[in-house]
């Protein structure tokens, strides 16, 4: 059973910066796509970042130039940098990799950004 493990949430004031950790069970690499999605209060599940297995990236218009996804293989892990935190991006935040047309997802993380 894939597990994914999420830290780094917390409470900043808007401007400020954080960055999410997922680490895996298992290599990241044997993942064909790992992101990052976040879920607000009230709202809909939605894709933040991607990270594809040959490094390719992708991202949500609204993050774009703020955040950037990455991962360090050695460590199982992927990470979430986050800057100039806006109170709109307060949410859930959560870790999923995909493979074989399974997802597997993470716990999730709180990120509560005051204004």
């Amino acid at each position: 059973q894939v597990q994914l493990v999420e830290s780094g949430g917390g409470l900043v004031q808007a401007g400020e910066s954080l960055r999410l950790s997922c680490v895996a069970s298992e290599t990241i690499l044997s993942f064909e796509v790992m992101g990052w999605y976040r879920q607000a209060l009230g709202k809909e599940r939605e894709l933040i970042a991607l990270l594809s297995v040959g490094g390719g990236t992708k991202y949500e218009d609204s993050v774009q130039g703020r955040f950037t996804i990455s991962r360090d293989s050695a460590k199982n892990t992927v990470y979430l940098q986050m800057n100039s935190l806006k109170a709109g991006d307060t949410a859930v935040y959560y870790c999923n990799a995909a493979r074989k047309g399974r997802d597997y997802w993470g716990e999730g993380t709180l990120v509560t950004v005051s204004s």
